[in-house]
């Protein structure tokens, strides 16, 4: 027999651990599905670790706190599946695999905590050994306690500094930090900035991170474009990086580079489910349309922090909750009266961690350098090496979308299927041809939303004791 709940969640981070502890205490029956091996997701991954007590000075107190969320968590009646990838869902329930064996759950509603995706840094080299995301770098920081020696940290955003002052605070050499900030970036947020006054602590910690790098003594170069990343050896492996800025041209030899211009919301959670979207044309991504309490326009699904708009994990934690509530006030639960007066304090605490996010996401808006490459030579997608000069040639014969060219050159059909590369077509087609990203649209995603073997396909439907 197919096992069943009330609420299936995707993703046990900071907002699918809170909705799953609300729920629980609501009454729903639960049932939580993660990649990792255990609870956190990415701004929280690996805290249970018994290291990470002894790495907390590292990683900061903000980290160390997503332990009184997922201590609770792993405690309460709540169904767990870790080292799992849920590759379906719809109006019935989901399907996912693990190496144990995965299977099929029914739920009667589907809550998608999946996070945010980094966004593409598509410059010149950037697919070099020795070239990796600043995200990537902070997991093999979390996970292994590896680290890069004389490493180049490239782009911007606030993860680009959290990073960087974590490897200081390791006692790791940085080679510089170089920001492709966009000109006039402060000028665009200054008028945001008495709205995230009302949240100071967010911004004291930027100021009290830029000191730190300015202390440590590490090259800061800002404004930068015209990023090549160079190699040389048999495998072509990085070995400097070059860039110009106002003060002229400049280079530094290193062996690994760190890239980073934001994070995006994991659009291809909602979009596979075919849930309505809307283009954010400040934070330029695309977001699936949500009401106050994260539902979706379809009845059975619901989506809660990063995933359906950046805000970090003090915005998460209180979506979650009011995502679950939500579910407990349609399945007849809660009284729709008690479910509101339950969300308040929530929905003030959501809306105060909100409050710097229109100052940030003008003052760290990505690079148009950098986001929309002119080089034809420059890897679109990385997984079908395809490259500008082919999405040039195909906009010149008229090809209309992301859709079409994905059609004549397989961009976007790799294993990542889009996420490295969605993006950046929408971009450059748009430069392209002269229009808006929001009438380029987006890739048509599909279900399975993960690489999948036919083996799992046919075993989805077998029989799971809960």
């Amino acid at each position: 027999m197919t096992p069943s709940c009330d609420l299936a969640i995707i993703g046990a981070g900071p907002a699918g651990m809170s909705a799953a502890l609300e729920a629980a205490t609501c009454g729903l029956s639960v049932a939580v599905f993660d990649e990792q091996p255990g609870p956190g997701g990415q701004i929280y991954r690996n805290v249970l670790a018994e290291r990470t007590a002894a790495g907390g000075k590292v990683l900061g107190s903000d980290y160390l706190a997503g332990r009184d969320l997922a201590e609770p968590f792993m405690a309460a009646p709540i169904r767990r599946e870790f080292r799992a990838t849920v590759w379906q869902y719809d109006e019935t329930g989901l399907s996912w695999t693990a190496p144990g064996g995965g299977g099929r759950i029914t739920a009667r509603r589907v809550l998608l905590a999946s996070g945010a995706m980094e966004r593409p840094v598509p410059v010149q080299g950037w697919t070099r050994p020795g070239v990796m995301t600043a995200g990537a770098a902070q997991i093999l920081l979390k996970t292994e306690g590896a680290v890069a020696d004389g490493a180049v940290f490239i782009g911007n955003g606030p993860l680009l500094l959290l990073v960087a002052c974590q490897y200081l605070q390791a006692g790791v050499r940085i080679g510089a930090v170089l920001e492709a900030s966009e000109p006039g970036a402060m000028r665009g947020a200054l008028p945001h900035l008495g709205a995230a006054l009302c949240n100071p602590g967010l911004l004291w910690k930027g100021a009290k991170m830029l000191a730190r790098l300015r202390a440590a003594g590490v090259r800061h170069h800002r404004s930068v474009q015209d990023i090549v990343l160079d190699g040389d050896g048999p495998d072509g492996a990085l070995a400097e990086v070059r860039w110009r800025d106002r003060r002229g041209s400049h280079r530094i030899e290193t062996a690994h580079a760190f890239l980073h211009q934001g994070v995006v919301p994991n659009m291809n959670a909602s979009m596979s489910a075919r849930a309505a979207q809307t283009w954010d044309s400040d934070r330029l991504a695309w977001a699936p349309v949500l009401d106050e309490f994260g539902r979706t326009d379809l009845p059975w699904l619901l989506v809660a922090g990063d995933a359906g708009g950046i805000g970090g994990a003090a915005a998460a934690g209180p979506a979650g909750r009011l995502a679950a509530l939500a579910v407990a006030s349609d399945l007849k639960l809660l009284s729709s009266e008690e479910a509101t007066r339950r969300a308040m304090p929530h929905a003030r605490e959501k809306e105060r961690a909100l409050a710097p996010r229109p100052f940030l996401d003008k003052l760290y808006r990505p690079a148009v350098s950098v986001r929309v490459p002119q080089d034809n030579s420059v890897k679109l997608c990385r997984c079908e090496e395809v490259t500008r000069g082919t999405l040039a040639a195909a906009v010149a014969e008229g090809c209309p979308g992301p859709n079409q060219f994905k059609s004549f050159s397989r961009a976007g059909m790799g294993p990542c299927q889009g996420r490295f590369c969605g993006g950046t077509v929408q971009a450059v087609m748009a430069d392209l041809s002269g229009r808006e990203p929001a009438e380029i649209g987006y890739l048509r995603l599909r279900m399975p939303v993960k690489p999948v073997t036919l083996g799992d396909i046919a075993a989805a439907d077998a029989a799971t004791e809960i």
